[in-house]
């Protein structure tokens, strides 16, 4: 059933239109939309995923740090060998992201609306 709330993206206090720009850009290349994907179903681990993806670690970790640069991952070292880096997705985060998409694509925003320009509009054409 469409929303009765028609909210937009001015009205949400989680992300900015900017800040939503920056993490679908992010999540726009199919890489980092695998690896977000991956997160989504727990912590990972760089060899984990470049070995899910089969891309060298330098490539996965110039990846993590795009999504990590947008707020999407976290990451934490081992207490025991800090060589060892788990990842995870920034529950908050996502949480603004969900928001900021449910409101984006809320259908019921769509209005009925004639356009206010064009020949039928125009009474001096």
């Amino acid at each position: 059933m469409p929303s009765t709330d028609k909210s937009s993206l001015r009205d949400d206090p989680g992300l900015s239109k900017e800040e939503l720009a920056r993490v679908l850009k992010a999540l726009a290349d199919p890489s980092r939309l695998c690896i977000f994907n991956m997160l989504m179903e727990g912590v990972q681990c760089n060899c984990e995923i470049a070995g899910h993806l089969g891309f060298s670690l330098s490539l996965i970790s110039h990846h993590l740090r795009v999504l990590h640069d947008v707020g999407l991952v976290q990451s934490e070292r081992d207490d025991q060998d800090a060589r060892w880096i788990y990842h995870s997705v920034d529950r908050r985060r996502l949480a603004q992201l969900d928001a900021a998409m449910k409101t984006l694509l809320d259908a019921g925003r769509i209005q009925p609306r004639l356009p206010s320009c064009g020949p039928k509009s125009c009474e001096s054409c």
